[in-house]
């Protein structure tokens, strides 16, 4: 169970790291520099930061509710979630003819989804009590 710890927590990291950075973009940068990145973004509009701001909480969820072991079950609450947004992501894609871009969505959501299944019933990380 110790390697697998630690394997959650170099998982972790570096999903919330990925997500941090996708959803600071999609919160940062302004639409028109988006749009020309990311062809949907011109569909979905305001939508975008939405994501941004989704991707940006799950990230920090994946990190901080575990590392201070304060509501640490809220770890596997946030895979979970950004887990959901990979396959809101892919079914957007699909739905759009974009298959050939959807593989990243699919890694990703595996991932968040081996954190949840490890942080919720496999190695839980308990509270500080």
């Amino acid at each position: 169970m110790k390697a697998l710890n630690i394997i959650l927590w170099i998982i972790q990291v570096v999903l919330g790291a990925m997500f941090f950075m996708a959803g600071f973009m999609k919160v940062s940068t302004p639409m028109d520099q988006l749009a020309q990145q990311m062809a949907w973004v011109a569909d979905v509009g305001s939508f975008t930061r939405i994501i941004g701001i989704a991707e940006l909480l799950g990230a920090i969820g994946l990190i901080l509710p575990a590392a201070l072991r304060i509501q640490p079950k809220l770890t596997g609450f946030a895979a979970i979630g950004l887990a959901t947004i990979m396959l809101l992501a892919m079914i957007f894609h699909i739905s759009r003819g974009e298959t050939s871009i959807i593989g990243i969505n699919i890694i990703l959501g595996l991932v968040a989804g081996f954190i949840a299944w490890g942080r919720i019933s496999k190695v839980p990380i308990q509270s500080k009590s």
